[in-house]
């Protein structure tokens, strides 16, 4: 009897053993899989805190310069914009703007890469370093100057008004565009003209759209770039029917790189640089632009006093 009772208590004790052992319904179980997950989980916190240091480096950088040459690239925030930025039919980006910036980056001894964006995002997308510069016949207004850094000036230009050709005759004034509605880019310079004189108008994407707008018969008229409007409508292009009338204001166009990047001064070299040795003006003429050149009148003075 004793040793029967010592064999069921030696039981007991086993069976305890093995259900400590197993952990019960009210104690975490640890397997192999939990510690496997706990390491791919360490390793992915690990692989974000090494993402967060890249990040932080890049931001702390020495120099915007500094940026773009270690990464051998900088990156073109662009619209479809002729003449500035367009493709050509073996899709190279193409235009005054585009061949500037390649020869800019040539320089530098980078890679261009052109990214086109949502114009009425610039600012985002430079800060964010989803861009490195906008170089697309930026309007220098109050609003890019203090959030970028903007080089010096290069191109005038003016926003006008286009309309169907066959109607240009009653809208020569600002007076007679009250009734009319007008597609513009958002955030351009022309959305703020237009908006300041009270006029009903649509925000698309691209200066582009706007024409296609006005050619659809969508909206009355658009106001874009004079620059764009000289290369894009009348006799010879894909909008005869479309003419411009109206100018509604003066500007200047410069090139805008992240608040205190030291690109914008690097830039403005290359700009003189271009004037003296006869680039700038032979890549205007290329593209139909040379009577807007910033300093044009005294390029051609020193001309003619040679």
């Amino acid at each position: 009897m004793k040793k029967r009772m010592l064999s069921l208590l030696l039981c007991g004790c086993l069976a305890a053993s093995v259900l400590a052992g197993c952990g019960s319904s009210g104690d975490e179980v640890v397997t192999n899989t939990d510690a496997q997950d706990a390491a791919e989980d360490a390793e992915a916190d690990a692989e974000d805190t090494a993402e967060a240091d890249t990040a932080e480096d890049t931001s702390d950088a020495a120099s915007d310069m500094e940026y773009v040459l270690e990464k051998g690239t900088l990156v073109v925030g662009i619209t479809n914009f002729e003449p500035m930025d367009y493709m050509d039919e073996s899709g190279e980006w193409v235009g005054f703007d585009a061949d500037l910036a390649n020869a800019f980056a040539e320089s530098l001894g980078v890679e261009a890469e052109f990214v086109e964006i949502e114009w009425d995002s610039k600012i985002l997308e430079l800060d964010s370093n989803a861009i490195d510069c906008v170089w697309n016949g930026m309007t220098l207004t109050d609003e890019v100057t203090s959030s970028m850094e903007c080089t010096d000036a290069y191109l005038h230009n003016a926003q006008v008004v286009v309309v169907p050709a066959d109607v240009a005759e009653d809208y020569q004034d600002v007076e007679s565009l009250s009734d009319l509605t007008f597609a513009v880019e958002a955030g351009s310079a022309g959305e703020a003209e237009v908006s300041a004189l009270g006029l009903s108008y649509t925000p698309v994407s691209a200066q582009s759209d706007a024409l296609l707008e006005v050619a659809s018969g969508t909206s009355d008229a658009a106001v874009i770039d004079l620059l764009m409007a000289a290369a894009m409508i009348g006799e010879g292009t894909g909008y005869e029917n479309l003419t411009y009338t109206v100018s509604l204001n003066n500007e200047e166009y410069g090139v805008g790189f992240r608040q205190g990047s030291d690109l914008a001064a690097v830039l403005n070299d290359f700009f003189a640089a271009a004037y003296e040795d006869g680039t700038m003006q032979a890549t205007a003429e290329k593209y139909g632009v040379q009577a807007a050149l910033i300093g044009a009148d005294a390029a051609a003075s020193d001309t003619a006093e040679e």
